[in-house]
């Protein structure tokens, strides 16, 4: 099973694939997907729905795991990441993915066993886990990874 796992915000978007089979992980490829700051918010949406749909249908992911909101100090912020969240859905509904949905806490506790894990000790479990070398960068890319990772651990089988 292939699993996108999908890490939204609002300059950059980690993307991280990997493949979910006999209870074993092992990574496929990541990327991040960035737009503009200085086109508009529709253009801007309108980029990531064409990069993410791009990626999708190259890739061809059975699932797609995405990070809820939880909760952002910053509203702005938390509307701009919002926006591009539903985007990320739409584009995989239109893609026919089912979409499984994890908060950072359900992530953390995946990953290390502990829902309040340091950003740090959740890229050395992705590294771990994916038995990679080193870190992926940038953190976003990591991010998703540690998602997809997240909904390999909560499937049944």
């Amino acid at each position: 099973m292939m699993i996108l796992g999908i890490d939204p915000g609002t300059a950059r978007i980690g993307a991280g694939l990997i493949e979910y089979k006999n209870k074993k992980a092992a990574i496929k490829c990541y990327d991040c997907f960035t737009t503009s700051t200085g086109d508009s918010t529709a253009a801007r949406l309108d980029d990531l729905h064409k990069q993410l749909t791009r990626f999708i249908k190259k890739h061809k992911p059975d699932i797609m795991a995405v990070e809820e909101l939880f909760f952002f100090k910053n509203q702005t912020t938390a509307i701009k990441v919002s926006q591009a969240r539903g985007v990320i859905l739409l584009a995989a509904a239109q893609q026919g993915l089912k979409i499984y949905e994890y908060t950072p806490l359900q992530i953390k506790r995946a990953l290390t066993g502990y829902g309040r894990a340091e950003k740090n000790q959740i890229q050395q479990m992705v590294k771990m886990i994916l038995n990679l070398k080193e870190i992926p960068r940038p953190d976003d890319a990591a991010d998703a990874l540690a998602i997809a990772v997240c909904c390999a651990h909560s499937l049944k089988g």
